[in-house]
């Protein structure tokens, strides 16, 4: 069966083409950097926000017009896989992702979810045979059922850390079994909605138990996916233990957790933490732990999770330029954990709005490769830390400098004077590298 039968291959046709369903800047053979875009870019498809959210939001019920809909239960989640491997295909997409919810439906025990997945795993085993489509990464959803009401791996409940281990340990095997790169830990009610009932201490102790245990039987099996961390700074619960890069840092730090897990950034999660996308990628880059990015954005006058598809040409670009500085994502890519807004409820929004976010990072890849082929912010910062190549500047770098003979220097000092930032500038100078490739 076609599911989207009026919508052939998406086609690159180029900046002036007016068709809808056809990419204007994403070129997926074109080289940059001796990499073509489809190799460097490595775009992800949602599971969850393609194929299963339904468009419901806290105050009207689901929108979405889905043809699979007419099913139900594993009928519906088979129907689910055959369309996803034809949207796959036609979007030219070669990744994507899932928690273990949105492919097969929960029974009324674990053994019996468990069955259902292990059907459904079966079924999309068997089209990544005939598909060059990945799996970029896997997750088991801790969060939406009521037993997660006081968390899962943090819950003050033992059984349901039990369970949500259950869980965990059922998508490490089905990871291991589809060849997923990577496996995401999202602590969707990891955290708190009140220190007054809260021992903070035992939960987040529990918490990296959790994390190790999981490390341990990865090893255990044999599954060398890369761990990921999504910080998010609050929403469902008030506060999240893994509320920015920063934060998700200091914990791997504290429980020697280092060396096993790096950060999948979500441009959403950064602006509900009060950042910029491209601080949280730059955090995690300098800091040797970026692995993946959630592809999306926020609205910056609704206070929640939108999960929009990326549409700032200012952001993807600056967020590609850390990317590009980190040498790419390795075995992560570009997810689009976005869903079409809830008034594009027609089957084919799905590829407009797929269409127009690859188109963005793709923009902003070309006009990054060109912002560090010509050095600009290198150039600029080099510029503005000179003091520190040098004399004084040079001697606190190298560790040979104390506060004994940082006063000696000070005391002699007539006259600081310091250079403009040139802030405006350097705006400026983006927008230009911006506007070029538009008129190119």
């Amino acid at each position: 069966m076609t599911w989207f039968e009026n919508v052939n291959k998406i086609q690159y046709e180029g900046p002036k083409s007016k068709n809808p369903l056809a990419f204007k800047f994403y070129n997926p053979e074109e080289q940059i950097n001796g990499q073509s875009m489809e190799e460097f870019l490595r775009f992800g498809i949602a599971y969850w926000h393609t194929f299963t959210a339904d468009l419901s939001d806290p105050f009207g019920a689901g929108t979405a017009l889905r043809n699979w809909d007419k099913y139900d239960g594993m009928d519906r989640a088979k129907a689910r896989v055959e369309a996803a491997f034809e949207f796959f295909d036609k979007i030219g997409a070669k990744y994507f992702c899932f928690h273990d919810v949105d492919i097969a439906p929960e029974g009324d025990s674990l053994r019996e979810s468990n069955k259902n997945q292990d059907t459904i795993v079966a079924l999309i085993k068997d089209y990544m045979k005939d598909s060059d489509v990945k799996l970029l990464w896997n997750t088991a959803n801790n969060f939406t059922n009521p037993r997660f009401v006081h968390g899962a791996a943090s819950s003050n409940n033992a059984d349901v850390f039990a369970y949500s281990a259950a869980k965990v340990k059922k998508q490490l095997e089905i990871g291991k079994e589809l060849g997923g790169e990577n496996y995401v830990f999202w602590g969707g009610r990891e955290g708190y909605e009140t220190l007054l009932n809260t021992d903070l201490g035992l939960e987040q102790d529990n918490l990296a138990r959790f994390f190790q245990m999981a490390v341990d039987y990865a090893k255990e099996i044999d599954f060398g996916a890369q761990f990921l961390i999504e910080p998010k700074p609050k929403e469902p619960t008030t506060h999240q233990y893994d509320f920015d890069s920063q934060s998700a840092h200091a914990f791997l730090l504290k429980y020697g957790l280092q060396d096993h897990f790096k950060l999948n950034i979500e441009a959403n999660h950064a602006t509900l933490a009060g950042h910029t996308f491209e601080h949280e990628l730059r955090y995690a880059r300098v800091n040797g732990i970026l692995g993946s990015v959630d592809a999306n954005q926020g609205d910056p006058l609704l206070g929640w999770d939108t999960d929009e598809f990326p549409a700032d040409i200012y952001s993807t670009t600056l967020a590609m330029y850390e990317i590009i500085k980190n040498g790419g994502l390795g075995s992560g890519g570009l997810n689009f954990d976005a869903k079409v807004r809830r008034g594009s409820f027609e089957q084919e929004d799905l590829f407009y709005a797929h269409i127009a976010g690859m188109d963005h990072f793709a923009v902003g890849y070309k006009v990054a490769s060109q912002l560090v082929e010509d050095k600009v912010f290198e150039n600029i910062i080099d510029d503005r830390y000179a003091s520190y190549k040098e004399g004084i500047g040079k001697d606190i770098v190298e560790g040979k400098a104390d506060f004994k003979s940082l006063e000696e220097y000070a005391l002699n000092l007539k006259e600081i004077k310091n250079k403009s930032g040139r802030l405006e500038v350097i705006k400026a100078t983006i927008n230009q590298y911006l506007l070029n490739a538009y008129a190119e």
